[in-house]
This record gives structure tokens, sequence and C-alpha cells, in this order.
């Protein structure tokens, strides 16, 4: 695809002129899609405490006959916690479509957006931007299989330690508590998991432009995934550097809202009480994902513009000179 126009700037500049030039369609679209997320969001952690009511019952009259007997208690015990990791599961399945939904959607309309100021497309709107998202299936698909890769990634990172800490690793034994870690443990313990958990970023940087190579290219999720491998060949530390800054960008935003939502989850609590009848145990789990969840929620309307406009002039760049290349090649054969 031939990048042309008027447009000189790269990098996040050229991320920021885009959203500069069409910000009242890009944030019409974002806003109605965080709110949309919110909305969806609320119904299903609405939807699993309504599914997990009963369970939450039943860990309370437990508590109280132990209490009541002056008896000692575990926490969840009696057969209490089955069914609420079961509810727990449906819920993180339903949030992590959820979310990968969201990023597709905002990824895909970025991209689209982008490729439209490049050619100097003219005004955009968010309607349109809307039914230019067509290709949001392979964008899903796109995003699954990379979350997939680098969820596999840093799930081994994980196992590693987990077999290391467990003292399932012929040769390595967990340090005791107090005593000196060996040299053995230092390395295949936290340097050898950390190591491996670093991939993870690196490879979402090498396949991070492949959701607007799926939309703006029409390949399929597959060969769009190889495109966005061989596009960031030449430029692996440029798009290492951007996928960290966006990503610091991202936790700075994170953790002082999940700081900043700690009043809303007094108040959500003091509500929880007073529908379950002073229920501690449902009322804790609603204060203690309440400020993790607000966080996530802000992030849409607040980073994701940035990340996705940068992505999407980044896909933009590397296209740009890899036809740059290709052009000189052509022009070099045909004077020999």
């Amino acid at each position: 695809m031939a990048r042309d126009g008027n447009q000189s700037t790269d990098g996040i500049g050229g991320a920021l002129d885009a959203l500069g030039r069409h910000r009242r369609a890009l944030y019409g679209f974002t806003l109605l899609v965080s709110l949309l997320t919110v909305v969806l969001g609320c119904a299903i952690l609405a939807g699993g405490f309504a599914a997990a009511w009963d369970a939450f019952e039943n860990v309370r009259d437990y508590a109280d006959r132990n209490i009541a007997n002056e008896d000692s208690y575990v926490a969840y015990a009696d057969g209490g916690l089955p069914p609420l990791v079961r509810v727990g599961a449906v819920v993180s399945v339903l949030l992590l479509v959820l979310g990968l939904l969201v990023v597709s959607v905002l990824h895909t309309a970025y991209a689209v957006a982008d490729a439209h100021a490049t050619r100097d497309g003219g005004p955009l709107t968010t309607r349109e931007l809307w039914r230019r998202t067509r290709r949001l299936p392979a964008a899903l698909a796109v995003n699954a299989l990379t979350g997939l890769a680098v969820g596999a990634v840093e799930l081994a990172a994980l196992v590693l330690w987990g077999l290391v800490e467990s003292g399932e690793v012929p040769g390595v034994e967990p340090t005791p508590l107090g005593g000196t870690a060996s040299p053995q443990y230092t390395l295949v313990g936290w340097v050898l998991p950390i190591a491996v958990g670093c991939l993870g970023p690196l490879l979402y940087s090498r396949l991070a432009v492949a959701t607007a190579e799926t939309v703006l290219e029409r390949r399929s999720p597959f060969a769009a995934l190889y495109r966005s491998w061989v596009l960031t060949r030449r430029a692996r530390w440029r798009v290492l550097g951007t996928g960290a800054l966006v990503t610091a960008a991202a936790v700075l935003v994170f953790w002082p809202a999940r700081y900043a939502a700690a009043p809303l989850a007094h108040f959500a609590g003091l509500g929880m009480l007073w529908l379950s009848d002073d229920n501690v145990w449902i009322t804790g789990v609603l204060v203690l994902i309440l400020p993790t969840a607000v966080a996530l929620l802000l992030l849409p309307p607040v980073v994701m513009p940035l990340v996705c406009a940068v992505f999407a002039r980044l896909h933009g760049e590397l296209r740009a000179r890899e036809e740059d290349v290709q052009s000189r090649s052509d022009m070099s054969s045909t004077k020999r």
C-alpha cells in the first residue's frame, strides 16, 4: 500500500498528529467503546456475584456455626471454595474475552484512522470509522493468537519458577528461610525465569503491528503475524522501545488509579454489606477486586488512544520503509 500525502512526522509525533487530525471521531469512538466496556464489565461482575451468592451464604453459615460453637475454623472450608473457584474461572474467561474484544476494536479503528490520515483523506466521522472496521474478526483472531503466544511464554516462566520453589528440579534446592541462596538456585530459580519472562514483551513487540497488517492489507491472521515479524526484523530495538514506552504509560495510569479507587471500594463495601445482610465474605471479595476493576476500566479511554495510535503509525512507517527499500532494489535491478 503506497504511503503518500503531506504527513511528514514519524513515531509518536506522527501518532499524535493523526490523533489531533481526527480527535473527534477517534475519541468519540473510544469513549463509546469504553462506555460499552464499563456496562458489559459490570454486568459480568454482577452476574458472577449473583451466581456465587448461595456459595457465599454457605461460607457465612459455616463460619457462624463454628463461631457459635467456639470452634476453630478455616475460611472457605467444608466445600465452600470449589463453587467460588468455578464462578471465578468463568468470570475471568469472560473478562479476558471482553478485554480481547476491546483491544481488537480499538487497534482496528486506529489503524484505519492512521491510514486515512496518511492519505489526507479528509474529515472522518465516528460512524464512518465504525463502518470501516469490517476486518474486526480477523483482528480479533490476530490478538487472540498474539495473547496465546505471549501467555505461553509467561506461563513457562511461572512454571519454571514454581518447579524450582517446590524442589522438583534435580540439583537445585530452594533456599531455606534465613539461609543463603546457592548459585544454582539463584541462576535457575530467579535469573532463568526472569529471562524467560522478558521474552514475552519482546515477542509482543515483534507481533504488535499484526492487527494493522490484517486490517489494512487484508491478510489472514497467520499471514499478518508473519508479516509483523518480518516488518519489525530491522527495527527490533525501536519496536521494543516503543512497546516499553506505552507499557510504562499504562502502568503509570493503572497503579495510581488503583489506589485512587480505594475510597470507592469502601462505599461499595458498605453497599454490599447492606445488600447481603452483613455478609463479610462476599463484601471482602468486592472490596478486594473493585480498585483493580476500576483501574482496568480507565485504561481504554485514557491509555489506549496513545497505544493504538503509536502502533498504527509504527506499522505505517515500517511498511513505507519496506516499500522504499523494494523500490530502490527494483531501480537498481533496472539499471543493471
